[in-house]
């Protein structure tokens, strides 16, 4: 079976029209959709993933394909489903492969599961779809599936890759190899960086860079009020009068000393509204960077005692920050098996820490039952941090980094490829070299702790390179332009 998934974004393009920095922006895009359309000749579009939540594609979905109905594209959205594990231990493996990292032994068994998967999701979607179709598949989890109907249909097929790695590997190899015959039917591919496009797709493939919304929950402008009553809600902060809205039926949960989990605000208030915050916020993964992260924090604590170097202001600085780590429920997202493996050896990590360290550091477990809280609750903490990192040791591009980028936040990140695409080099943020050196994290943590000036100076800047370059409307310009090319070099030429 499939799902068919609406996406629900009650934003229109006027509504974006209305705001002072993007009217320009929608009048230029609807311009564009104008002239091109006429070469799409009225056919559906139908993108595929593996999941309806958590993950950079299940956001960025909702937007674009309702921008571009609303542009005239008829737009569907079908979600792949099985009860097979072993498939999304497989496709996570291939995931970890295609950034360089994972379990190169891939045999006939892995390729029976994969192709077992792919023929029952194949034909479910079958049902769906109709002659003249142009299929778009996210990722390597529905590749199979996709193959199999641009084989079988009068359908066109474009794959899209959120990930990759800058060089080639052994695990690479094996990832691509395994891989190679489900590319070999798709008219196009879509990549994040050209240094991601393995030698199978060259010729056919294009740049598209992911992009955010900058009106949906996640990355819209919270006055103050909106804020604290988020952190309330969601008992990140404890309230010290009435809030105007309900608590949230299911509060963020924050790892207790002890290995259990408790809302937030025990054992006591962590201080996100007064304190200096370090923030990072991603799926449970190990090639997220957590782990050095943590390290790099824990040493910068310990290290405070023996410096001579602090002024004043920066040794109260290193005394109040904190660190928060935090994630989605691992639970709900269904197609990352590792993500609760990979959060159980954080939480022992943790729990090693003496206690005047744990003190510093949250781990949190963030509520996926209500979309729009989950998205509300990293807003608020983006929004309360002093710096945002994204400690990736890969990564495909990193929405992580595009969304506090938004607002204004002091970054620092890896040197991933990804994350490079959209960061100018302290410009726009500090880029570590080693994200698995936890001096060089601390190190850079320090720097920015110690430089207010730097650290909205990198605000600033960041927020206009994401304005010029990854809010929604040019990504949805590249699709107009990538969907009419596919279909009129396709359609000619087929049966």
């Amino acid at each position: 079976m499939v799902q068919i998934v609406e996406p629900r974004h009650p934003v229109s393009l006027s509504d974006y029209e209305g705001v002072a920095d993007l009217g320009a922006t929608v009048r230029s895009l609807r311009q564009e959709a104008e002239s091109r359309l006429a070469g799409f000749d009225g056919r559906r579009l139908v993108m595929v993933n593996s999941t309806a939540q958590g993950g950079g594609v299940a956001e960025m979905l909702p937007a674009l394909l309702s921008i571009l109905r609303e542009l005239g594209v008829d737009t569907h959205w079908l979600v792949i489903e099985t009860q097979e594990q072993a498939f999304f231990r497989l496709t996570k493996n291939l995931h970890n492969l295609i950034h360089g990292a994972g379990d190169p032994n891939l045999g006939t068994p892995d390729h029976a599961v994969y192709d077992r998967v792919s023929a029952e999701n194949a034909a479910a979607m079958e049902e769906f779809l109709q002659p003249g179709d142009v299929l778009v598949v996210h990722d390597p989890q529905p590749m199979g599936a996709g193959a199999l109907l641009r084989e079988k249909m009068d359908i066109a097929a474009i794959w899209r890759c959120h990930i990759g790695l800058d060089h080639e590997t052994a695990e690479t190899r094996a990832a691509w190899g395994f891989l190679d015959p489900y590319l070999k039917p798709y008219d196009h591919a879509v990549f994040t960086a050209p240094e991601y496009i393995p030698s199978v797709l060259a010729g056919r493939a294009t740049i598209i860079h992911p992009a955010i919304d900058p009106l949906s929950h996640k990355n819209r402008h919270l006055q103050v009020h909106d804020l604290v009553g988020i952190l309330a809600n969601s008992a990140l902060v404890k309230p010290w009068g009435p809030v105007i809205s309900p608590a949230y039926a299911e509060p963020a949960r924050r790892l207790q000393a002890d290995g259990d989990w408790a809302p937030a605000t025990e054992p006591e208030d962590f201080g996100l509204l007064f304190r200096p915050i370090v923030t990072q916020i991603s799926r449970w993964d190990r090639l997220k960077g957590f782990f050095p992260l943590m390290e790099g924090f824990v040493s910068l604590k310990r290290g405070i005692e023996a410096r001579t170097d602090l002024d004043n202001h920066h040794l109260r600085a290193l005394q109040l920050v904190r660190l928060v780590l935090a994630g989605p429920d691992p639970a709900s997202v269904d197609d990352d098996p590792e993500g609760k493996e990979v959060l159980s050896e954080l939480c022992a990590a943790y729990s090693a820490l003496p206690p005047h360290l744990q003190a510093d550091v949250a781990i949190l477990s963030l509520p996926m039952s209500s979309k729009e809280n989950n998205a509300l609750i990293v807003n608020a903490l983006q929004c309360c941090s002093d710096i945002v990192v994204q400690n990736s040791i890969q990564e495909g591009f990193g929405l992580t980094v595009t969304e506090p980028m938004w607002k204004r936040a002091a970054l620092m990140a890896s040197s991933a490829v990804g994350i490079k695409q959209q960061v100018r080099p302290d410009l726009d943020g500090l880029l570590i070299k080693n994200p698995e050196d936890p001096a060089e994290i601390a190190h850079g943590l320090d720097a920015l702790l110690s430089d207010g000036a730097k650290r909205a100076a990198f605000g600033r800047s960041a927020r206009q390179r994401v304005h010029d370059n990854f809010l929604v409307f040019a990504q949805v310009k590249s699709w107009l332009e990538l969907l009419t090319n596919t279909t009129a070099a396709c359609w000619p030429n087929c049966d």
